[in-house]
């Protein structure tokens, strides 16, 4: 037996589905958990199981990473929760500098995000008795008290709930932050003093409308259908908020003028842009509004169509001669919600990102794998329909995971692509009926298409992959922005995606 076999047995390691595959550095383990993390039960991983595979792999890891990496999930993937927990878990065992009250200092970007901090950072460091923040890391604190000196009363008064386990007066009192001058002076008195204004809110405009009495229904309608118009015309109506509304706002019937102010909101490029938000909320919207009857339907479908495509005017790297080929896992442990508050599950994450990636490339096969390969072919427009439609086929190609079958079709037609991208969990299944392992089908593909480089989107980062990691031919990549195709232009030019987008591409 040579040296060789013995090392590879010492260091095999299995997936979720038993399959032989390969683990994934720390870096890269800690990158693709937090980045596809949502604190909600994952069809292999609890939400504590997640947790504690990201407190123990920020010990394994540089802690100038995990504070960039803290970063970059806040700044480039829009995450909100997973941040704050790597800011707690670094403070645990970083010391002797200023890393983590200037990485606080990053992360917290809303009002709200003060106490969500200390409300993990209590979680996640028990104390006995009533007073359970009293000994709050010193460097969390000054880190609170820079973040305290960016917001207004209109962002304090947005988010100051008694619902909270620690509220914003708490806060104040626990944090003890400095006044940057005397109109801020005044607000930390308010906040004291529980003077803070209600401000003025989607949500508390609605709540106010909901709390009247009124004589019949009708009258309760006209009432919201003014509120609604009101509000719209306001132009306080942020972006997300209208996407999570558009469904009650046809059903109040607004007149056309303010269904004009929203398609003219929802396709104003700058305004896309500037909302950065995940893909599937616009495929949650178009959902929500597909049986909705109403004339203006038709409206803003197309309005959700035009957003969309400015997502996808971003991604470059394709020019007319890239041949792709995107294989959309359809298998059991994608059809999973990425929450217990969602509709959308991950397989419909990856089938969105496949068809805004698609509408980039002039030369395409698309298709779906579980049990079987099978490629459907989509016109190039229309993101949003596609993906509906590709959706429906759920169940026609099986619930294994053979991501062979697609790279095995490829070698079987002889075709050739320059791109192969696989939107998918990673957990493959090891052997097909002829007991060969996925890697042993790409290594076959190669002496097809020599030039050939396989693309992992990874939507859930359990922390395996079926292939090693890294190879030049190989890249893994999560995720679930759009944000994830503006590091293929970095694995283009020879650069790693640990190094460039979070090392260097993140900035103190």
């Amino acid at each position: 037996m040579s040296y060789n076999h013995i090392l590879k047995k010492i260091n095999q390691v299995f997936n979720f589905e038993k399959a032989e595959s390969y683990k994934l550095s720390p870096e890269m383990e800690l990158y693709t958990a937090v980045c596809t993390m949502a604190l909600q039960p994952k069809f292999y991983e609890t939400p504590m199981e997640q947790v504690e595979r990201i407190a123990k792999l920020v010990t394994m890891v540089d802690h100038m990473f995990v504070a960039k990496l803290a970063i970059y999930a806040r700044k480039e993937m829009y995450l909100r929760s997973v941040p704050l927990l790597l800011v707690v878990e670094l403070a645990k065992i970083h010391k002797g500098d200023d890393l983590v009250s200037r990485t606080v200092e990053q992360v917290v970007m809303r009002a709200d995000e003060i106490m969500e901090l200390l409300m993990c950072y209590q979680w996640r460091n028990p104390q006995k008795g009533e007073k359970k923040l009293c000994k709050l890391s010193h460097q969390i604190q000054i880190g609170l008290q820079k973040a305290f000196n960016k917001f207004d009363e209109y962002e304090f008064g947005k988010y100051n709930s008694n619902n909270l386990e620690v509220k914003l007066r708490d806060a104040l009192f626990i944090v003890h932050p400095k006044a940057k001058d005397n109109e801020q002076q005044k607000i930390f008195n308010k906040i004291t003093w529980k003077t803070l204004k209600t401000p003025y809110t989607w949500e508390t405009e609605l709540s106010a409308i909901g709390q009247h009495k009124y004589t019949d229904k009708e009258s309760k309608d006209n009432a919201f259908k003014e509120k609604w118009e009101e509000l719209i015309q306001s132009g306080r109506l942020g972006y997300m908020a209208l996407l999570r509304n558009l469904r009650n706002i046809l059903n109040v019937n607004v007149d056309d003028e303010c269904i004009n102010i929203v398609t003219k909101q929802l396709t104003d490029p700058n305004e896309v842009l500037r909302a950065k938000q995940f893909p599937f909320r616009y495929l949650s919207a178009y959902k929500e509004l597909k049986n909705v009857r109403s004339f203006n339907t038709p409206a803003l479908l197309t309005a959700l169509e035009k957003a969309v495509n400015t997502c996808a005017e971003k991604i470059t790297g394709f020019s007319n001669k890239t041949r792709v080929m995107i294989s959309c896992d359809m298998s059991g442990s994608m059809v999973q919600p990425i929450s217990l508050q969602s509709k959308m599950h991950y397989y419909e994450v990856g089938i969105m990102l496949a068809m805004l990636l698609k509408n980039r490339c002039d030369k395409v096969i698309t298709g779906i794998f579980g049990d079987e390969w099978k490629v459907i072919n989509l016109p190039q427009e229309n993101i949003l329909s596609n993906t509906c439609e590709t959706i429906q086929r759920i169940g026609e190609v099986g619930f294994n995971t053979y991501g062979c079958k697609p790279i095995d079709w490829l070698i079987k037609e002889k075709i050739v692509v320059d791109k192969v991208m696989f939107f998918t969990d990673c957990q493959f299944w090891g052997d097909d009926e002829f007991g060969k392992h996925f890697i042993n089908f790409w290594n076959t593909y190669k002496k097809i298409s020599p030039n050939a480089h396989l693309y992992l989107f990874d939507l859930a980062g359990y922390g395996y992959s079926p292939i090693r990691i890294p190879r030049q031919d190989v890249t893994l990549i999560a995720g679930w922005s759009d944000r994830i195709f503006e590091m293929m232009d970095c694995i283009e030019n020879g650069e790693d995606i640990i190094n460039r987008d979070i090392k260097c591409g993140v900035q103190f």
